[in-house]
């Protein structure tokens, strides 16, 4: 039954190069399995990610994926020293420290990120 399936990340990328220097390099995910058009990835116990090539990279203007971290402001630090740009929205309920979306009187944090393509990418505490 779906409620009990594996749910697996897609996401569209223009170019392998730089998609695999992101996801692989920067984010470190690790390759389960790899063809032309695309490759998945593992992160975390269960959890999978895809991306494969598109025309249509880059097109959503929504998050494609969430990580839920433990220590979202040694995540975030650990991204920009490798040269990664946060993303400020103006959320209701939500105030700003740094990177860092705190909401909910501090109950929710979220810092939001994208990837070589523009996908909207956010890791969440």
């Amino acid at each position: 039954m779906i409620g009990t399936a594996l749910v697996e990340t897609t996401i569209g990328v223009s170019d392998f190069e730089k998609a695999t220097g992101f996801y692989g390099g920067i984010l470190g995910l690790k390759v389960l399995s790899e063809t032309p058009n695309e490759i998945v990835y593992q992160s975390g116990a269960n959890s999978r990610l895809e991306i494969y090539k598109t025309e249509m990279a880059g097109t959503n203007k929504a998050t494609y994926a969430t990580w839920e971290v433990g220590d979202i402001a040694t995540e975030v630090e650990a991204l920009q020293a490798s040269g990664i740009k946060f993303e400020h929205y103006d959320l209701p309920d939500s105030k700003l420290e740094g990177d860092i979306h705190v909401m909910h009187d501090g109950a929710e944090k979220a810092a939001w990120f994208k990837d070589p393509d523009g996908n909207i990418l956010c890791l969440h505490q």
